[in-house]
């Protein structure tokens, strides 16, 4: 057939032509790079559900920082592993406590990264729950709203650019906004994690971030069968003040990242959770895969 008029492989057929014409394209400035940073120990440990990740120990998190950011790495986003648990998980609000103690040392060690604070108490409550546990074992949303302010409030002081909330707790993003702004803090941002399902994804996480969990967090995080109910959960944060949104896991609910980018102007995160980063590890160790071409291809699909 030589009487075709629309031949897209014109756009094709050389490297400098298909960069030329490539629609999306991926930098270090869009990363964020997650580190777990664990209190009162002298070595790195691996986390062996998730190939090349370590618990870093606090006594380098300043080294690990540098490192970072001489990588070209802009941003990180911090998780605690806590020796200090309690029922309420009330490490995380005290001034010197390991949430401020993370955020103050990579900000006065490079002042210039932009810090993301994850805002929640898994790591810090002896049941590895996300908030103050009811009498009848669930979650006490409004109770744990006011820790989750407090909490946020530390983590600002410290010098914080972003609280991200990840509690799941309903009305947790207009709490931490004016307990915020209640003290001072008008400036600082709040990246929520708004539409943020019950995943199975997550199963490495708890190994990296030493989780207590017994039992499971459906009554809080979402039904990954609700497709409607995850849009509304995330129009209701920005509705509460949050500056982004963010859908976690991304790589399975990538329609909802779509849906939600035509429904809110607001910039949105898409978080690659542990499992997902475990399966490209795995397969690439596996010889299955090319790993570097994969890791490019699945971030560039978000």
């Amino acid at each position: 057939m030589t009487d075709l008029i629309q031949r897209p492989r014109r756009l094709r057929k050389s490297p400098a032509l298909r960069a030329m014409f490539e629609e999306t394209t991926l930098s270090l400035n869009d990363l964020v790079l997650p580190i777990f940073v664990e209190e009162e120990i002298d070595d790195y440990k691996a986390v062996e559900a998730m190939p090349g990740v370590m618990r870093i120990p606090e006594k380098h998190l300043a080294r690990e920082i540098e490192r970072i950011a001489n990588a070209g790495i802009r941003s990180v986003m911090t998780f605690g592993i806590s020796h200090h648990t309690d029922e309420t998980g009330s490490d995380a609000w005290r001034e010197d406590g390991l949430v401020a103690r993370m955020s103050r040392i990579c900000k006065q060690t490079v002042p210039e990264m932009i810090v993301m604070s994850d805002t929640c108490f898994c790591e810090y409550t002896s049941h590895g729950h996300c908030g103050v546990l009811c009498d009848w074992h669930g979650v006490d949303n409004d109770a744990t709203l006011e820790n989750l302010g407090k909490q946020a409030v530390v983590a600002a002081a410290a010098g914080a650019d972003f609280i991200a909330p990840s509690a799941a707790m309903d009305g947790q993003v207009q709490a931490i906004r004016q307990a915020l702004d209640a003290a001072g803090f008008k400036d600082t941002a709040i990246m929520s994690y708004s539409t943020k399902f019950a995943s199975s994804f997550y199963g490495p996480f708890r190994e990296a971030a030493g989780s207590a969990l017994k039992g499971d967090r459906k009554s809080y995080q979402m039904n990954p069968m609700n497709r409607r109910e995850a849009i509304r959960e995330s129009l209701l944060d920005e509705a509460q003040g949050a500056d982004c949104l963010m859908v976690k896991p991304a790589g399975a609910y990538l329609d909802i990242v779509r849906e939600l980018r035509e429904r809110t102007e607001l910039p949105i995160g898409a978080y690659q959770v542990s499992g997902e980063y475990a399966m490209i590890k795995f397969a690439a160790l596996a010889g299955a895969i090319d790993e570097e071409k994969v890791v490019l291809e699945s971030l560039g699909s978000i």
